[in-house]
């Protein structure tokens, strides 16, 4: 399934609808204003709040966590450098973890499992201005985990981008 997402500057306090294929609502991003760090909040249509994401304060790298019902889910941090591409580690409560490799800042990226591709993250898909699509693969995978996932590291991207 294939979800469309509106690329514009996120700042604290933004809300944003990701749309799914059919261009229905599916999630909504609602920013949460007012915080002592970046909150994120991943909600369904209902107002259900499926996710959490939330800056981690006291890190020596950018860090951010996914919690869900307010229970730690995964941590994302920037794996290592690279000129041309950028890596992230997702790791998950139970141990097991997540790479996210590509060009973040140009939203071609990939989230892998095992070396197994989980979801797609690209512009290619769309032809509309300033968005890009996530398209998650595997029909067994947390559709929710993953979109907050790519929301995590371009965010991430992004902070690091302006300092």
């Amino acid at each position: 399934m294939k979800y469309l997402v509106r690329d514009k500057i996120f700042a604290i306090g933004d809300d944003y609808w990701i749309e799914d294929e059919r261009g229905r609502h599916a999630f909504l991003v609602d920013g949460k204003a007012l915080r002592l760090r970046d909150t994120l909040e991943l909600k369904d249509p209902d107002g259900q709040i499926l996710v959490t994401l939330r800056q981690k304060m006291f890190s020596v790298r950018d860090t951010m966590t996914i919690e869900r019902d307010e229970r730690p889910l995964a941590t994302v941090r920037r794996k290592r450098l690279s000129l041309l591409r950028n890596h992230f580690r997702v790791t998950l409560v139970e141990g097991t973890g997540l790479d996210v490799s590509g060009r973040v800042l140009d939203r071609e990226f990939a989230v892998e499992y095992e070396g197994d591709l989980l979801a797609h993250i690209s512009r290619q898909w769309f032809h509309v201005r300033d968005a890009y699509a996530v398209n998650v693969v595997r029909e067994d995978a947390d559709a929710a985990l993953l979109l907050a996932v790519a929301v995590c590291v371009i965010r991430m991207a992004e902070r690091e981008r302006e300092d």
